[in-house]
């Protein structure tokens, strides 16, 4: 590893980071645990600076969630090549967690402040049969779903709302209102694999939408139903199951 010397200046370094969230508590570091994302990198980058270095995600990804498309930055004194720098944090990184890219970006970049918009995904394994390979990805759901129903609701939600029926977050006094761009609902033999694009996303959102939408393929509540969950009076009971993390995955930040 090269030493920083006097001549360096604080450099801003972006990465593109993949994970299979399967044991992790979830991207943000905590206090009670090092088994998180961000907690993994941090402590590789103090190993390599000598002091500690924050590491800012796009935005935090819950515990159990994957992520084939996470960006992060932070800032160092270095004069390693940006390459020499993604060399090393890979070689400490466990299997599961991985830099696919880097580049160093003007100081101001910030991942989550700059990120313009967000595209997950979410696997459905509708079947009978088990799911043996792929069972850590996927939400097993035996019973028969209604996919035209479900694109029904799905259009409902494209455009300008207010999410707030769609998030586990009672207290935070931050706007609720998004805006959805897309959501596709596609089948490949028994996997039903939907996919969310929009400006951003609330705590828990992609998982209750995608529970709302499982009830409407099953036929517990009308796609139309989905519509009155905008309204000023709508609260999280009202809308649909958290579904499991495991079938969740970050695709892509734009910025």
């Amino acid at each position: 590893m090269k030493m920083t010397n006097n001549n360096t200046k604080m450099r801003n370094f972006k990465i593109s980071i993949q994970y299979e969230g399967t044991r992790y508590q979830g991207w943000q570091r905590q206090n009670t645990t090092d088994n998180t994302i961000q907690g993994k990198f941090e402590a590789i980058l103090e190993k390599m600076t000598g002091h500690f270095v924050q590491v800012d995600g796009s935005g935090r990804t819950d515990a159990g969630v994957h992520a084939f498309g996470q960006v992060a930055n932070f800032k160092i004194d270095t004069d390693m090549t940006a390459a020499e720098v993604m060399d090393y944090i890979n070689q400490y990184l466990p299997e599961d967690i991985g830099v696919i890219a880097i580049q160093e970006v003007p100081e101001r970049f910030h991942s989550r402040l700059n990120a313009k918009g967000k595209t997950y995904r979410y696997r459905i394994w509708n079947s009978k049969l088990p799911c043996v390979f792929a069972r850590r990805y996927v939400y097993e759901l035996p019973e028969t779903l209604d996919l035209d129903a479900m694109r029904t609701a799905a259009a409902c939600l494209v455009g300008r709302h207010d999410f707030k029926a769609f998030t586990s977050n009672k207290r935070s006094k931050k706007s609720t209102v998004r805006t959805i761009d897309a959501v596709t609902i596609d089948r490949d033999g028994s996997e039903v694999v939907i996919t969310y694009s929009g400006d951003g996303f609330l705590y828990h959102m992609v998982r209750i939408i995608t529970g709302t939408l499982i009830e409407v393929g099953l036929g517990q509540r009308s796609p139309t139903s989905v519509e009155a969950l905008f309204e000023k009076n709508a609260t999280r009971d009202l809308s649909g199951a958290l579904v499991p993390a495991k079938g969740l995955s970050l695709v892509e930040v734009r910025y």
